[in-house]
């Protein structure tokens, strides 16, 4: 068994531990992203090809279109459906990643559309593709993640996690965010993806001399200089690069305190 092995078998014990714990009240997370399609693909392993509890994907409306197209595409090759969640009111009215609006936004279309999923469908437990080696503020993530009723973290109590043993007591108003790719770093995820033979969206590569480390909603990405146009140039890259994966993500919300500010709040 390789390191690989070893980071799958874990992810695979954890996604197996939460559907049998929130059996019928589970869902996971789909961004389109190289972690969210990650995880998908372990939950695909971990039931045999089969994906066993519905697939959200929170659309902000200001997805790339290469994003889209990847997702619609993906559905249909790996026969699932999706729950296609918008905050509409807030999109009705303006809501939208422009000048000094990008915090509000992330609240509103993200967290509170999840929020809205989540109270529609009496999910008790969410699945997302996060990594602790992702931002500083997700270090602090456990792999099962109580939120309250007002989806607030208390990043300062979290559960203790030792053995192998996982906290899932939880309040008749709480949900748990479930983190099954903690564990791995960004290198991780691409070795996986290529050995996996895995699909990812094409903006991860390399036109013209730029592409992107990390894809979002299309104002609050930048792409980097790169000339990595394959996974193999992509893992050769990462491996001596000492910039931040998330460099090329709106900095007004991605120093320390603000992250750790929405995530507080229920944010991813």
């Amino acid at each position: 068994m390789d390191y690989l092995d070893a980071l799958e078998y874990r992810s695979i014990f954890i996604i197996r531990e939460a559907y049998q714990k929130f059996r019928g009240r589970i869902a996971i997370l789909w961004s389109m992203g190289k972690d969210s399609t990650t995880l998908l693909w372990l939950v695909r392993k971990a039931f045999l090809g089969h994906i066993p509890f519905p697939v959200i994907h929170i659309d902000t409306s200001y997805k790339f279109p290469e994003m889209y197209r990847f997702r619609d595409q993906l559905a249909k090759d790996w026969k699932f459906e999706i729950i296609v969640v918008r905050n509409q009111i807030q999109l009705d009215n303006g809501m939208g990643p422009h000048k000094d609006m990008k915090l509000n936004c992330c609240t509103e279309l993200k967290t509170n559309a999840l929020k809205q999923v989540i109270d529609k469908h009496g999910f008790q437990s969410i699945l997302l593709g996060i990594r602790r080696d992702e931002h500083g503020i997700r270090a602090k993530e456990r792999y099962f993640s109580p939120r309250d009723a007002a989806f607030q973290w208390d990043y300062e109590n979290q559960p203790a996690e030792l053995w192998n043993q996982y906290n899932c007591f939880m309040r008749e108003d709480e949900h748990y965010r479930i983190h099954p790719i903690l564990h791995f770093s960004e290198l991780d995820i691409w070795r996986y993806i290529k050995r996996e033979e895995l699909p990812i969206v094409d903006l991860y590569f390399s036109k013209d001399g730029k592409r992107y480390r990390s894809i979002g909603c299309v104002p609050c990405c930048s792409s980097v200089p790169s000339n990595a146009a394959s996974i193999d140039d992509i893992i050769s890259e990462l491996e001596i690069s000492k910039e931040s994966e998330r460099a090329g993500r709106a900095q007004d919300k991605e120093d320390l305190y603000t992250m750790q500010k929405l995530r507080s709040l229920g944010y991813m």
